[in-house]
């Protein structure tokens, strides 16, 4: 402050030296007027004395030293005046500046004695004086220029206020009184005014009850500002509020609650206590308080004259309670829409066959189908936790049920991308497993991602086969000697090989354009004559029939070649043509089927011979037979031995020639297809035995020792019971010829549930292998090392009898030791036809 009062100071000396010089200034220059005049005057009486003997220069010279001698007397007497005033003004300026140095002291003196702060400025001065102190707790910035940066030291709102106060005072002086707040939470009190040009702001610490007073009234003026705020959007909003006191008496309403209750104004319902809510909601709203005073719940409430539902929020306190109602009428409605159509589309998703999965914006699991839980095959349980997805993505990489990555961390981030994402996005995923699936990730507007799993490894197995099928089909198509032609339902070509330009002669352009049948039909005209098998062709390829059948048919060229055709209607509407040139075939089949006349009817003359002849034979060899028997009876008289002897041999050579032809007449009856069986009730023991019977003496003769191997349950069969023993008699006379003498035949048989098995096995010297296959044929038998025995009708026949009732015959034999023979019966014979027995 005393700074300021030394500052007028100088400002007063400064103006009287000012005017002292200005004084001066002034003298020099009436003076040098007072000259001028003279010298104006002494000119103008210069011409006057010019005829006078005065000497005109030194009147000229006189006349401006009596000026100038004039002048400094008379500035000697101002500058001596000056002197004397400015001594008095100096004396009096000191005893003007001891007063007030003294009533600054005072006032200093004063200011120290209060907490108070001025800080002055003069005129556009940007840094101002400063004067007095606060309290040092405050804290404020030490110098000066740290002190005018308010935000530094006191809070946005207050800096910015006294900012603009200090703005109005110095440039129009309007004083003003405000309270300020810290960074450190102090109140300080700020006026500020003008004196004499100056803008002074004088800042004071309020303590005590000013600083309560100051604090109290900031709180309520902050609460009234809340409260206002608080009640300006409670009336904008669409729904009902209302303020009560500690009684239950409405305070204040908004306007919703004044339209709701259809009510003039706000004031009409505070008055008159128009209620909202009905006894009975009352009641309920104050029973079904939680325990911290809050009711939340939706009730119905009629509301200008409509009956609506509404979300009721009260809540309770030990100076009344405020409450907020909001119309969730058509929400409730909404709300029970979506539940529905969740409803359906869950109950649409859970019957997919593809995976889905929800999760949402919190990444969490919301929602999965049946056909997810088993893609996965996680435990339920586990899923109605509704994990996080990074969770559930860690948990199938630990059961290796991902796909197999180096950086699984980085992998997992940019999977969870797809929250961020804008589009829907699509991946392949290689399962360790083999699978393979396409995932799609829809990123939702609201947040989250639903997931469609698609196990697509049929499909790229079904394509890689398809296209792998296609080259195949390619390749076999173009290899193939057949001609080969797809049509469309257009009637033009679709496809061909080369055979089929081969075949027919045609160009590879005119198959490059897609020829229309009837340009081909145009093109092979020449090969076709008049054949109207190429229109058939075309109808078959161009028809509108619905029941399109196969067309099947042969075509004989102008050259000569026979071509087979077929046409092959196709799904798509298409048509199928093949061409295959039979012309050797056809040559070669005629010649075969000439050939095959001649063989059936020498075959026909064949068997008619044998059977002419072994009809023509059994007759007299039935006589001779008869009558060495007669030879050898005692009865005609007696024989030499020689002749006895050569009566046996023709004995057994007329029966092994009898042997013969019957079984040659059984085999030209079999041929002839005359053959009847006899079935019959056939006791399985008793008709081995009766085989077993016809075979003692060969037995005997060779030493052959025949073992029967017979259950006790083997039962019967139904069967033509003399070609039964004819077949077990020539497997045993077999079986003996071809075993060596002291050898072992064995017979068994055995029964099962619709069958019965014969088996003969002899240990003689076997069948070569390349003679199993020719065994059953006739005229066929070999002896041990190659030797023939019999003519080999035998097992012929057996085949020819077994195969009439039914059954089977198989054969097995190794060299060296011995044959297996094994005939199967049915229980119940399948009389095979005789053409089916040959």
């Amino acid at each position: 402050m005393p700074a300021l009062w030394h500052k007028h100071a100088r400002v007063s000396v400064q103006w009287r030296r000012r005017f002292r010089l200005f004084l001066n200034l002034l003298g020099v220059a009436v003076f040098a007027l007072l000259g001028a005049a003279g010298f104006s005057q002494a000119m103008d009486i210069l011409p006057a004395l010019s005829g006078s003997s005065v000497d005109a220069f030194k009147v000229v010279w006189v006349a401006a030293t009596a000026g100038i001698a004039l002048y400094a007397v008379a500035a000697s007497v101002v500058l001596v005046r000056i002197r004397r005033n400015d001594a008095l003004s100096i004396l009096q300026l000191r005893q003007d500046r001891a007063d007030a140095m003294a009533r600054i002291d005072r006032l200093e003196s004063l200011l120290e004695t209060e907490d108070s702060l001025l800080l002055v400025w003069d005129g556009e001065a940007k840094h101002p004086g400063v004067a007095g102190h606060l309290p040092e707790n405050l804290e404020l910035p030490g110098g000066l220029s740290q002190l005018v940066e308010f935000e530094t030291w006191l809070d946005m709102k207050s800096a910015e206020a006294l900012r603009a106060f200090l703005e109005h005072l110095r440039g129009h002086g309007e004083v003003f009184r405000l309270t300020l707040t810290t960074t450190e939470g102090i109140y300080l009190e700020a006026s500020g005014h003008t004196a004499g040009g100056l803008a002074v702001l004088r800042l004071r610490d309020l303590t005590g009850d000013r600083q309560l007073s100051a604090r109290l009234a900031e709180q309520n003026k902050e609460l009234r500002e809340q409260i206002s705020s608080l009640h300006s959007l409670l009336d904008a909003l669409p729904g009902p509020a209302w303020q009560r006191d500690n009684h239950g008496q409405l305070v204040w309403v908004n306007s919703a609650y004044v339209d709701a209750v259809e009510a003039e104004s706000t004031r009409t319902v505070v008055d008159e206590q128009i209620e909202l809510l009905e006894a009975k909601g009352r009641n309920k709203l104050n029973m079904m308080r939680q325990t911290d005073g809050v009711y939340h719940s939706p009730m119905p409430v009629v509301a200008a004259g409509e009956r609506r539902v509404f979300e009721l929020t009260d809540v309770n306190s030990e100076h009344g309670n405020a409450g907020l109602a909001q119309d969730i009428s058509e929400l409730e409605r909404v709300q029970g829409q979506l539940r529905r159509t969740l409803e359906s589309h869950t109950r649409t998703l859970d019957q997919l066959q593809t995976p889905v999965a929800v999760f949402g914006a919190d990444h969490h699991l919301q929602f999965y189908n049946a056909a997810y839980r088993s893609l996965w095959d996680i435990d339920q349980s586990f899923l109605e936790t509704k994990p996080e997805e990074g969770e559930l993505l860690d948990a199938l990489r630990a059961a290796r049920k991902l796909p197999e990555q180096a950086d699984y961390r980085g992998w997992k981030a940019k999977h969870l991308e797809c929250y961020q994402a804008l589009d829907a996005q699509a991946f392949w995923w290689h399962l360790p497993d083999g699978r393979t699936l396409r995932v799609i990730a829809s990123p939702h507007p609201q947040g989250g991602v639903t997931y469609f799993y698609e196990n697509v490894t049929e499909q790229l197995d079904l394509e890689s086969r398809f296209n792998a099928l296609t080259r195949v089909q390619r390749e076999t198509l173009d290899h193939l000697t057949e001609a080969v032609a797809v049509f469309g339902s257009n009637g033009r070509m679709r496809l061909s090989n080369p055979a089929f330009a081969e075949i027919w002669g045609l160009s590879q352009e005119l198959l490059e354009s897609d020829p229309h049948i009837n340009e081909l039909l145009d093109s092979c005209k020449e090969l076709l004559g008049k054949s109207e098998r190429w229109q058939e062709l075309a109808r078959g390829v161009t028809g509108l029939s619905d029941n399109r059948t196969s067309i099947t048919g042969r075509m004989e060229r102008v050259d000569g070649s026979v071509i087979d055709y077929v046409t092959v209607p196709l799904p798509d509407g298409g048509t199928l043509l093949t061409f295959v040139n039979v012309t050797d075939t056809v040559n070669v089949e005629r010649a075969l089927q000439a050939t095959n006349d001649a063989l059936q009817e020498a075959d026909q003359l064949k068997n008619a011979f044998i059977q002419h002849v072994s009809y023509e034979l059994r007759s007299p060899l039935t006589t001779i037979i008869g009558f060495a028997q007669l030879l050898g009876d005692a009865k005609f008289g007696d024989l030499s031995p020689k002749q006895a002897e050569y009566t046996d041999y023709i004995l057994s050579s007329s029966s092994a020639l009898l042997h013969i032809i019957n079984d040659i007449l059984d085999l030209a009856t079999v041929d002839a297809g005359i053959m009847e069986l006899e079935i019959s009730e056939v006791d399985v023991a008793q008709t081995v035995s009766e085989a077993v019977e016809g075979l003692k003496d060969r037995l005997v003769e060779s030493d052959i020792t025949l073992r029967t191997h017979m259950p006790d349950n083997i039962g019967s069969l139904k069967a033509d019971e003399r070609r039964l023993r004819q077949v077990l008699f020539n497997l045993l006379s077999n079986a003996i010829s071809y075993s060596d003498k002291g050898g072992l035949v064995d017979i068994s048989c055995q029964r099962d549930e619709n069958q019965i098995r014969f088996r003969i096995k002899d240990h003689g010297a076997g069948i070569p292998q390349e003679m199993l296959d020719q065994v059953f044929s006739r005229f066929v038998g070999r002896g041990a090392g190659g030797n023939r025995k019999g003519v080999g009708l035998g097992l012929s026949i057996v085949k020819s009898f077994v195969e009439l009732h039914g059954g089977r015959v198989d054969i097995s034999s190794l060299e060296g030791q011995g044959t297996t023979v094994d005939c199967t019966f049915p229980l119940e014979p399948r009389i095979h036809s005789l053409e089916a027995a040959e």
